[in-house]
């Protein structure tokens, strides 16, 4: 009879230098019961049975190159000296011949998930090698062979990476502390509403004296102006064309816009506003109720307007004043056909995949994965099941007429091409121009690359770095535009809601189920009043801020993302059909 046959996990040593190690641990099939030499192989017996560990070097007879890599840094504390090395870990994999290149990337993100994962990341060398073994013999049958090489960095004593807390973890027994830089982003997250000295002291237990005197401060910088009932409110320098109206003015027919923009932050309606010939502002302050701020201008043919939510999130007090300025904002200009969300967003890197690899300054656009699939996906809630799987109650979103989703398409398409043209690249570049002739208070350059960083929470506080993927050399992966120094465009929908944005398992989860590249504030009942007023036609444009959350917390990149955004805007717009008249 012949012996029956069965998986074994082999893992050979590869190669060993003073600073780096390298081992091959694969998939065989070889007979049951396997006859060693002890001196040369070890049989693992009782719980770890069916694992095959070679104790001598050995020559690699599989010369074919890797089909993906993958690399990522940790950070070892030594328990005696107090001091840290930084050491590098790179897994190389191998699949299954009958699996197709989506499938692997896809296969691996998912192993490099559970092997890092903050409920037991094997935090010692034996420890880490024993979960590559036990992850490959009870699941992941399409890895064929993973290649592991610890290799400890020289110079690796700078200080501890510290990761950005998400806004949950940030708020969790933290006092905010009364800065002048605080101090402006309340009131630009409020704007256009007006803010009192009394609110802000009495919100954040601060002392209303101390308000008082930050607010004179940054008056005499130009960047608050009072108002009447000892109100506050943001100003800037271009409020020369900014009037204070209690009712909107009537405008000429060919004044009407028929393309409205709605934005959440400051630093984004200040950027779509860039993009915008013969602007003129009109603010409606109110004691009571929400302020409104309208900027109309002309893109091109198109008659342009753009407001600013004046707040966001999903308290009750936020979504009523979310949908009530959308429904305001079309209420008051009845020819908008068009709506565009544009602003900033937190990106879901994909760890394997270089094409679905969102980095900050990239800008991501709603659009389906799927003929009659969703461009929004809002998260109301996440419900454990007993297995470690989760249920999300969804409401999701798709215009009527995907006529922007077919131009931001074919712009992707054409900025892909060799010799192809990139619009937005020229458009960014302008307006990042102008706002440094402007001397503008909100710095729109690119921040340094070396500041696009890629932390993964491993638990009890601790990071790893993670190496952005490139792609494999021989691979027939387009040019992207951002080898030109400029963002790269995505298509996929874009995901919000609290429920799963601000945890980092769930957040990987519910983005891989809808395939959402970028997450974005709670905007549901903005689509709710744009689809409720019977707009058929809205694309959301978000600019990669962070990687964590919804890109509402402030970073240094915020205002260039929300500009990359604001440019992809406008090329969408000059590819449209210039408007008829009625």
């Amino acid at each position: 009879m012949n012996e029956p046959q069965r998986d074994h996990i082999v893992m050979t040593p590869k190669c060993k230098t003073a600073c780096s190690t390298t081992l091959a641990i694969e998939r065989r099939t070889v007979a049951n019961e396997v006859e060693t030499d002890e001196a040369k192989v070890h049989v693992a017996g009782g719980d770890h049975r069916g694992i095959v560990i070679n104790k001598q070097v050995a020559q690699d007879e599989d010369n074919s190159p890797a089909q993906l890599s993958l690399e990522f840094r940790v950070f070892l504390v030594s328990a005696q000296t107090g001091k840290h090395t930084q050491e590098s870990r790179t897994l190389q994999f191998w699949f299954a011949a009958s699996t197709s290149d989506a499938e692997n990337a896809a296969v691996a993100q998912e192993f490099f998930r559970e092997l890092v994962s903050p409920q037991d990341f094997p935090r010692d060398y034996v420890g880490f090698i024993k979960k590559v073994m036990k992850l490959l013999q009870h699941g992941f049958p399409a890895v064929r062979k993973v290649e592991v090489t610890l290799a400890q960095l020289e110079g690796s004593q700078a200080p501890l990476p510290t990761r950005p807390l998400s806004a949950n973890e940030a708020a969790l027994g933290m006092v905010v502390e009364l800065t002048e830089a605080k101090l402006l982003e309340l009131i630009e997250s409020a704007y256009p509403n007006p803010v009192t000295v009394e609110e802000l002291a009495t919100q954040h237990g601060w002392a209303a004296d101390a308000v008082s005197e930050t607010l004179t401060t940054l008056q005499e910088k130009g960047l608050v102006q009072a108002l009447e009932h000892g109100a506050f409110t943001r100003a800037g320098k271009a409020d020369s064309h900014i009037q204070v109206v209690r009712q909107m003015p009537k405008m000429a027919k060919s004044k009407q816009p028929t393309i409205a923009v709605i934005t959440a932050q400051y630093c984004e309606k200040l950027a779509v506003d860039s993009m915008l010939e013969n602007k003129e502002t009109f603010v409606r302050y109110t004691t009571v109720g929400e302020s409104n701020v309208y900027t109309l201008g002309n893109i091109g043919a198109h008659r342009i307007v753009c407001t600013k939510l004046p707040s966001v999130g999903h308290t009750r007090e936020a979504m009523t004043a979310a949908g009530n300025t959308t429904t305001r904002l079309l209420g008051t200009f009845q020819k908008v056909d068009y709506v565009f969300l544009v602003g900033v967003g937190g990106g879901v890197p994909h760890y394997t995949d270089y094409s679905k690899h969102v980095r900050l300054g990239d800008v991501v656009a709603s659009y389906p994965n799927s003929p009659n699939s969703s461009i929004y996906i809002y998260c109301e809630n996440a419900i454990s099941n007993l297995d470690g799987t989760y249920e999300f109650e969804t409401k999701e979103y798709c215009p009527r007429n995907l006529r922007l989703q077919t131009i931001v398409s074919k712009l992707k398409a054409e900025s892909e091409r060799e010799g192809g043209s990139i619009p937005w690249k020229i458009y960014l570049a302008e307006a990042m121009e102008t706002s440094q002739a402007d001397t503008s208070e909100t710095d729109f350059s690119q921040p340094s690359l070396d500041s696009d960083k890629l932390y993964m929470a491993i638990g009890q506080q601790d990071v790893i770095e993670v190496a952005h993927p490139s792609p494999l050399p021989g691979s027939d992966v387009p040019t992207t535009c951002r080898e030109f120094g400029c963002p790269v465009l995505h298509l996929s929908p874009i995901a919000s809601g609290r429920a799963v944005s601000r945890d980092d398992r769930l957040r990987q989860m519910f983005s891989s189920k809808c395939g959402a590249l970028v997450f974005d504030s709670e905007l549901d009942a903005v689509l709710d009043s744009v689809l409720g007023n019977c707009r058929d036609s809205f694309l959301c444009l978000r600019g990669v801020a962070d990687y964590r959350g919804d890109g509402s917390r402030r970073s240094e990149w915020q205002p260039y993302a929300a500009l990359a955004a604001a440019s992809v805007m406008k090329a969408v717009i000059c590819a449209m059909d210039p408007p008829q008249d009625n």
